[in-house]
């Protein structure tokens, strides 16, 4: 919009927003990073926060009162948001030191009308919003029309990508038998239907992909799973073919988006019972069942477990996109060393150059995520997007850290490696190691059946501890199959999770260090969780099988360190990563693998 003012852009649509709410007689309004499906990764339409303040992470709220404003991220996103918010123009929160809630409620004025999008909030978020502003008198209102929408004159239009089926040899299970198994549970239960608006367990439920969020490959909708194993898709007909028509069947009946309201109103026609989840599910959901009488239960999405337990055609197609992942990695980090010491190499210029030798092959689709290219202390910020303005060369003396992924119809890689350019400090190798041997731990870990990643997290980090070091991300996210970088419900994290780990579960493995202004460290791949046959054991155990396959930069290792196990896990995992990539790679690449791959006390 104009800056009539002289106001900076940031500054300027602040105050056309707080206009916008004193016309509505709002007191102040809920800026969720979300869009209606919930999404973590959300198209150019929903990236409100990002016309609103400047800043670029994926994760983040705001809240706008007439005299002040607060912004809350993660411990991924600090030093990013201090970096990129204007001025003084907004208060910045830890999320989980400092939440939401709390400071609407020491915040919001007595009696104040607070506006949220019950389309943006998740009925479990909008609850707590609403008993915030009922401790100080005040009211949660939920708005027809997003205010800032009103002001965000040219935001984009809604994405229109079109659907693919996911063949079955990828899939690894039918469409209508995924239904009709989720279906039983359904009936067991007495419950009618379950209501899907997770655009992850739509494709992975349908067996369908779509392009309407960059790199991750979903296709925006709605459904509902009926407990006969038929389902009910509202989703934009434009973006069907004739091919995913008939791959969708006589079982999936076909909806525009707009019934999709109607539809939720007539659940309740009969009383049944109806599955919906107040974690993940937008408030309007819940405020239309409400509004049609439905009986519902409030439960997890019935597709977010069984999708997070790959079967075997799911774990070979990993498995081959990572070898295949594998060996673009080895040609990039080949190509690095020689460029680096060149002495012209900077951020952007890397970043294109993985991207480029990813995008060589015949079965890459996308990128999994916006590369993290960190050169010196842009590695410490933890998710971090180099620009033209803060692009950085990778200097003689500092580390660099990339943090990349692909998307390949057969799986969805994600791998993190920190390399020294030109010779590393002493520090730097000690805190390299340190999080090396977290590392191995939870690569070597083993567990009993029904053991959550919560459980595990401060394995991690112990060797950190004892040198009162520590990192302020988790230490792994779940992975898709040809889909979300990042999916639920497991987790390794210091944050309560119930949810146990499970065969065919796809987690990152990624602990890290960062001093602030200097260098990052993180070194991540990514394991599935395994069941073991150990003899002797009195439970079932399970353990972890390293997908990842990529050299770990031994010039930054202190062998000193390391424990002998330790070191036998890093030379049986180069091994590994040799004999997985060595036919894949050109004869130069390859030599430098072997090189870059051998034993540690082999020497430099």
């Amino acid at each position: 919009m104009n800056d009539p003012t002289g106001l900076s852009p940031a500054a300027e649509r602040l105050s056309a927003l707080r206009r916008e709410l004193e016309r509505r007689q709002l007191d102040g309004f809920i800026v969720p990073m979300a869009d209606e499906f919930q999404n973590e990764y959300v198209p150019a339409r929903a990236k409100r926060i990002a016309w609103l303040t400047g800043f670029g992470g994926s994760a983040a709220l705001v809240v706008v009162l007439l005299d002040r404003a607060a912004f809350f991220t993660d411990g991924r996103y600090t030093l990013q948001a201090k970096g990129q918010l204007a001025g003084d123009l907004y208060q910045l929160h830890h999320i989980t030191e400092s939440p939401p809630a709390a400071w609407i409620e020491a915040n919001l004025p007595v009696g104040g009308r607070l506006g949220f999008d019950p389309w943006l909030s998740t009925e479990d978020a909008a609850e707590r919003y609403r008993q915030a502003a009922k401790a100080v008198g005040g009211e949660l209102v939920a708005v027809e029309a997003n205010p800032l929408d009103a002001i965000w004159l040219d935001q984009p239009p809604p994405p229109l990508a079109p659907v693919v089926p996911q063949p079955l040899q990828f899939a690894g299970e039918s469409s209508a038998d995924k239904r009709h198994r989720l279906a039983k549970d359904l009936a067991a239960k007495d419950l009618a239907a379950a209501v899907l608006t997770a655009s992850d367990s739509i494709a992975w439920l349908l067996n369908i992909r779509g392009g309407d969020v960059a790199h991750t490959p979903l296709a925006l909708s709605f459904a509902l799973l009926r407990s006969d194993g038929s389902a009910d898709w509202f989703v934009d007909p434009r973006k069907l073919s004739p091919e995913v028509r008939e791959h969708l069947g006589n079982g999936v009946a076909l909806h525009a988006p707009e019934a999709f309201g109607p539809a939720l109103r007539a659940l309740g026609h009969d009383g049944a019972a109806v599955l919906a989840d107040p974690a993940g599910s937008a408030a309007w959901v819940f405020e239309q069942l409400a509004a049609g009488g439905t009986r519902v239960v409030r439960g997890a999405d019935p597709c977010q477990l069984p999708k997070a337990c790959k079967n075997a055609a799911e774990l070979a197609g990993t498995r081959a996109a990572h070898r295949r992942d594998g060996a673009a990695m080895a040609r990039f980090l080949y190509w690095l060393e020689g460029a680096a010491g060149e002495g012209a190499l900077d951020e952007l210029s890397a970043e294109r150059q993985l991207a480029a030798i990813r995008a060589e092959h015949a079965m890459f689709r996308d990128l999994s995520f916006d590369t993290i290219s960190g050169a010196g202390p842009n590695g410490a910020i933890v998710h971090y997007r180099a620009t033209p303005e803060s692009n950085r060369g990778l200097l003689a003396g500092s580390l660099y850290l990339v943090d990349s992924g692909a998307q390949y119809p057969d799986g969805t890689t994600d791998i993190t490696r920190t390399i020294a350019i030109g010779q590393p400090t002493d520090e730097m190798r000690e805190r390299f190691t340190r999080v090396l041997k977290g590392h191995i731990a939870i690569a070597r870990c083993r567990f009993p059946k029904g053991t959550s990643g919560a459980q595990l997290d401060a394995l991690a980090r112990y060797h950190l501890w004892q040198a009162g070091l520590d990192y302020d991300h988790g230490t792994g996210h779940g992975v898709g199959s040809y889909l979300g970088v990042h999916e639920g419900p497991q987790r390794i994290s210091k944050l309560p999770n119930a949810v146990a780990l499970q065969p065919g579960m796809i987690v990152s493995n990624e602990p890290g260090y960062y001093k602030a202004g200097a260098y990052g460290i993180r070194i991540e791949n990514l394991v599935a969780v395994i069941a073991l046959d150990l003899p002797g054991t009195e439970r079932p155990m399970l353990g972890f099988e390293t997908l990842t396959r990529a050299p770990i930069d031994r010039r930054l290792i202190d062998r000193t360190l390391l424990t002998e196990e330790e070191q036998a896990w890093l030379d049986d995992y180069h091994a590994q990563v040799l004999n997985a990539l060595r036919p894949e790679l050109p004869d130069e690449a390859a030599a430098w693998l072997e090189a870059a791959t051998r034993p540690l006390d082999a020497g430099d």
